[in-house]
């Protein structure tokens, strides 16, 4: 499984697609390139029945071109990784990195297709696909791509947003949150409801990775000595308190706290050991003020009471 974050914020944890689930994909995918290309072969034998043999025969590679190459290079392209046999099945097409893919890497594997799938009625593919650990054909293979379920059904605990420790709570009241993006929000709590699922190395990048486009976009940077998981538990916490706030009015209703999970909310599998909270230094003890006054009204209140007053 390969767990990584998008910029669109997809999923964070991208689980390679299988060979029947893409194959069924592609099937999709050629059913519809192969009706469009009949559809408009038929126009074009209407439009060019007055042309020679060899007009004809450049008038067809061309339209081959165009509709079973071109066109699903196009479509991958527009749609980021989404053809209509892989929306159908759940799947898209992403960089390694998890980003969406650009117009090279949809022509170096439409180019590939060609080969791996028309030519060799995706004998080619299938193979590198069953050789390759993640699935991949040789068009992800050389474009650096990798084609991922989207469709992921959901953890038991996967909605629990764990709160951020008490000496942070309160903390970024004074944020303006107003330039962050909602896809970023997104991002954020999807991190922050998988991240006992990640790899540590990887869910501490990605922490760190999110607190620096949320502290990009606040103008305010991740204080010092603060994990970058609990800052975006407590940045998050500040929203959802501002959007209750506008929500019951100006005062905000009253929330109760949040539950303990079962498990430590901030495993070490967030990146680094959580860090305890600051420690308050103790206020030093001042001496004792020496008495003020005349010598003679320190000795005598340095003197023990007695009781007997000496006469004046």
């Amino acid at each position: 499984m390969s767990e990584l974050v998008t910029g669109e914020a997809v999923a964070l944890e991208l689980r390679p697609a299988k060979l029947p689930s893409r194959g069924l994909a592609v099937l999709l995918d050629l059913a519809a390139a192969v009706t469009v290309y009949i559809l408009v072969t038929l126009g074009l034998v209407a439009a060019t029945a007055s042309l020679d043999e060899a007009a004809r025969t450049a008038v067809t590679i061309a339209t081959f071109l165009l509709v079973l190459v071109g066109g699903p290079i196009l479509v991958e392209t527009l749609t980021h990784g989404r053809s209509l046999g892989k929306l159908a099945c759940g799947l898209r097409v992403v960089r390694d990195d998890g980003g969406p893919i650009r117009f090279r890497h949809a022509l170096v594997r439409g180019l590939l297709g060609v080969i791996e799938i028309l030519m060799t009625f995706g004998v080619v593919a299938c193979v590198a696909s069953l050789v390759s650990a993640r699935g991949r054909r040789l068009g992800d293979v050389f474009a650096g791509t990798l084609v991922v379920r989207e469709r992921i059904p959901a953890a038991g605990q996967g909605a629990f947003v764990p709160p951020p420790p008490p000496w942070l709570a309160g903390r970024f009241s004074g944020l303006d949150l107003s330039a962050v993006p909602d896809g970023l929000w997104l991002a954020v709590r999807q991190y922050l409801t998988r991240m006992r699922q990640l790899d540590p190395q990887v869910g501490w990048s990605m922490a760190e990775r999110l607190a620096s486009d949320v502290a990009g976009r606040t103008g305010a940077p991740v204080p010092p000595g603060v994990p970058p998981a609990m800052y975006l538990a407590a940045v998050l916490q500040e929203r959802q308190t501002r959007e209750a706030q506008r929500t019951f009015g100006g005062g905000g209703a009253p929330t109760a706290p949040a539950p303990a999970p079962s498990a430590a909310p901030y495993p070490a599998g967030v990146g680094q050991p959580v860090l305890p909270p600051p420690a308050v230094p103790a206020a030093p003890v001042s001496p004792a003020a020496p008495p003020v006054g005349p010598p003679a009204s320190r000795e005598a209140a340095e003197r023990p009471s007695t009781g007997f007053a000496p006469p004046a």
